[in-house]
């Protein structure tokens, strides 16, 4: 469970970088749907809502960091980072399967990010014990990742032998 806990924090660490780096939007303006209209939201105002939701999990304010980067994916739902960075948070907050189904929505919209692929299958294989999803994840993650990454693949191996 502890090493569980650290691959959850780098990868969250490397994601936090990874949203910092991308605050550079560029256009005149984002769709973001209210309840019955759309409402037009400035990208200036999507990173700030960015920026909000990382300070607040910095000062460990998990409830507003969530309720931030909610903002900002139902201003822009195909921000791969910080929609893993918020499914990382509702892990920690014991929320799984609300984690497991965000990741699994940033998938159908990006299915080329591997840590989006990675998360699902820690959140499936330790919290949910869907060791099929678990698998089929980590493979994805190693066919999308530059190099092999070792730890996964003994992972994978471990998994095969568990569901047959």
């Amino acid at each position: 469970m502890c090493e569980a806990i650290a691959r959850i924090r780098a990868v969250s660490l490397a994601m936090l970088v990874a949203v910092l780096a991308g605050c550079a939007a560029t256009g005149e303006g984002t769709r973001m749907p209210a309840q019955d209209t759309a409402v037009v939201v400035s990208p200036a105002q999507v990173e700030q809502w960015v920026l909000q939701g990382l300070r607040a999990y910095e000062a460990g304010q998990p409830g507003q960091a969530i309720a931030a980067w909610q903002k900002v994916l139902r201003a822009e739902p195909e921000r791969a980072a910080v929609r893993n960075n918020l499914a990382l948070l509702l892990t920690r907050e014991a929320r799984f399967q609300e984690a497991a189904d965000l990741l699994r929505q940033g998938i159908e919209m990006t299915p080329e990010v591997a840590h989006l692929h990675f998360n699902l299958a820690v959140i499936s294989e330790l919290y949910l014990l869907d060791l099929n999803r678990a698998l089929n994840h980590y493979r994805r993650f190693q066919a999308l990742s530059d190099q092999a990454d070792e730890q996964v693949a003994s992972w994978i191996v471990d998994l095969e032998r568990r569901v047959q």
